[in-house]
């Protein structure tokens, strides 16, 4: 199937948006005699569960491989965006595409790193099942009673792929904040980690008058403070190394400092200081960073137990689309709203930098090329910002959003503007039904609203 989007960038024109893609597709199978329903279920261990529903055209050779695509990036997309470990498929094509999924995510299979993560993150097997409309499990969410507690002195931190911050924040207002650079990605010693984050801790301390809490966001998947996928651990490959010092490291801090400590996803904690500071409601945050940092919350104002991983989620459907370097999964949003999109867009906009220079310098080095009015510089931004307006229309199939924070230094400066006035035109002329606020917080929130979220994450 064939689209043509109103937007296309000159340095990355094969974009194939999945916004686009589908909205034509489920167009299509309104108006094909003999669609059929679609229901795919989540359910996880915990009880709680979700189910999204879709169409899919009449079975036969000119229909499959449509079909396929669109229930397998569909269910891709639901796997990061709400997770789950057993896949309930139901409709008259479910039996065979449970079959067929099931083969995807086996081990050695195309998505095996996809059903490696939710066995990691579940400790089950990820398993796809095809059941009965009346077998479908009833939706249900976990709300987190985290966060907005803002009385005492109380540090938070926020731990990403480049930097880690901290800062001391006494009933609400941040006395100090801190910023040091360091590479967690590729240490395969989780003592570096250990270290980092008590240094952070204590000269967050040593500006308060004591400690009541401490609350930090860090890249990955927390349940219950423990760590259980993180790519802010991808270094630790051992094993047994990974389950003796990094799964518990959070809960033997909390027993060091004796005070309520809670830790959460950075992209929760990013949704959390929007709702925070806009007061407002049903908002997805994004930071385009290092990865992808996504999180939730919903139109009642509560976190959600989702997992948000926006890196991994499909967003081109192109067959020839950029690999991720962790999963190998093509068109995937890492390498779109990332360091590493802009480290793929800039030898094609024409800006060849030597090999050596890490992905935060290549990032410094267009900022620099984009502030001296660089031709070449406004390309890779351009690119960036059609992306995401389509890339935020699909989202909106996923979530109820009707706002949208954009963080993170690839937004920073006059190319983050650009980012955000091609996602507006892209969103205004291709979905006109959308109403979604594109929201960029305001300096002080930039400098301190995440680590006030971090901070209040605990109850005293």
């Amino acid at each position: 199937m064939q689209v043509s989007p109103r937007y296309t960038s000159s340095i990355d024109p094969g974009f194939v948006p999945a916004s686009l893609w589908t909205k034509e597709f489920r167009k299509l199978c309104q108006h094909t005699p003999g669609s059929s329903a679609l229901a795919i279920g989540l359910s996880r261990p915990d009880g709680t569960a979700s189910v999204f529903r879709t169409m899919l055209l009449p079975a036969g050779s000119t229909n499959d491989a449509d079909n396929l695509l669109h229930v397998e990036r569909t269910v891709k997309f639901l796997l990061w965006a709400r997770s789950g470990n057993l896949v309930l498929l139901s409709g008259e094509q479910a039996p065979a595409l449970a079959k067929e999924l099931q083969a995807m995510y086996a081990p050695g299979g195309i998505r095996s790193f996809d059903a490696d993560f939710a066995r990691k993150l579940f400790e089950l097997p990820l398993t796809f099942r095809a059941v009965t409309e009346q077998d479908q499990p009833a939706e249900s969410t976990s709300h987190l009673p985290l966060g907005r507690n803002l009385g005492g002195c109380r540090i938070g931190f926020d731990l990403g792929g480049s930097d880690r911050k901290c800062a001391a924040v006494i009933d609400g207002q941040v006395v100090f904040s801190e910023e040091v650079k360091w590479d967690p990605y590729f240490q395969p010693d989780p003592a570096y980690h250990l270290e980092g984050i008590r240094h952070s801790l204590q000269i967050a301390a040593a500006h308060l008058p004591r400690v009541d809490a401490i609350g930090g966001s860090a890249a990955g998947v927390y349940i219950n403070n423990k760590v259980r996928v993180a790519s802010l651990f991808r270094g630790v490959t051992d094993e047994s190394l990974f389950e003796a010092k990094v799964k518990c490291m959070f809960l033997n801090l909390a027993m060091e400092w004796k005070v309520p400590f809670e830790v959460l996803n950075d992209g929760d904690v990013t949704a959390l200081a929007a709702s925070m500071s806009l007061n407002r409601n049903a908002v997805l945050g994004i930071a385009m960073g290092t990865s992808v940092a996504a999180g939730f919350v919903d139109p009642k104002g509560n976190l959600t137990n989702w997992l948000s991983e926006l890196a991994f989620v499909p967003v081109d459907y192109r067959v020839q689309g950029p690999a991720d370097e962790w999963s190998g999964d093509l068109g995937c949003g890492v390498q779109y709203f990332s360091q590493q999109g802009v480290g793929r867009l800039l030898p094609l906009a024409g800006i060849h930098l030597p090999g050596s220079m890490r992905l935060p310098e290549q990032l410094e080095e267009l900022q620099k090329l984009m502030l001296g009015g660089d031709a070449r510089a406004l390309k890779v931004y351009d690119a960036i910002g059609i992306a995401f307006g389509y890339a935020i229309a699909h989202f909106a199939s996923f979530y109820d959003i009707q706002c949208l924070l954009i963080m993170g230094r690839v937004t920073s400066g006059k190319g983050g503007d650009i980012i955000i006035e091609r996602a507006r035109s892209v969103l205004t002329d291709e979905f006109p039904e959308l109403r979604i606020d594109l929201v960029v917080p305001s300096e002080k929130d930039k400098r301190h609203g995440q680590a006030v979220a971090a901070a209040s994450l605990p109850a005293l």
